[in-house]
């Protein structure tokens, strides 16, 4: 897909297949946008965790509690290493959250190039998921997304909503 056209056509996907699984080639080429995605000093604090046997799925299904959430055939959960990002001399800044974030956004961007759906969802019980998980204390978990294809007939809206050019940029 033309770059512009993805952006201007992912959405938020809140209806999966839940007998349709993505497949493993397509999984990796979505993981590996979020490994090549830059972050501070490249060090690439971060860990993916993809979630897709029946078990895990349960523990992890219960930290966020709807419907469509547990329908998706997989989640992946994506974790920051705060003792592994640059921490900014000056203040003391730890890039973790910002790195993670790109990683996350690349690994959507992707998922929609590839036509698999993706929701990040920061609304999930923290305690119950580093529980079900087993996440020590260093890892901060700073989004989660089910991965999945959208269920027949799902259509997509036709105009996102977003503030006009003028509201958001500032030539100085």
């Amino acid at each position: 897909m033309e770059y512009y056209d993805l952006i201007k056509t992912r959405e938020s996907i809140r209806n999966y297949d839940p007998e349709k699984p993505v497949p493993g080639d397509v999984l990796v080429r979505i993981l590996e946008a979020g490994r090549l995605a830059p972050s501070a000093c490249n060090n690439q604090p971060w860990r993916f965790l993809v979630i897709s046997s029946r078990e895990m799925l349960a523990k992890v299904r219960d930290c966020y509690d709807r419907e469509w959430f547990k329908q998706a055939p997989c989640v992946l959960v994506i974790v920051g290493l705060k003792d592994k990002a640059w921490v900014r001399s000056f203040d003391g800044y730890n890039s973790v959250e910002t790195d993670v974030a790109i990683a996350m956004t690349h690994i959507m961007l992707a998922a929609e190039n590839e036509g698999v759906g993706a929701c990040w969802i920061a609304n999930y019980n923290p305690s119950l998921l580093r529980k079900a998980l087993n996440i020590i204390d260093n890892q901060v978990v700073y989004g989660i997304t089910p991965l999945g294809y959208p269920k027949e007939g799902f259509r997509k809206a036709a105009n996102k909503k977003r503030k006009s050019y003028g509201e958001i940029v500032d030539y100085l």
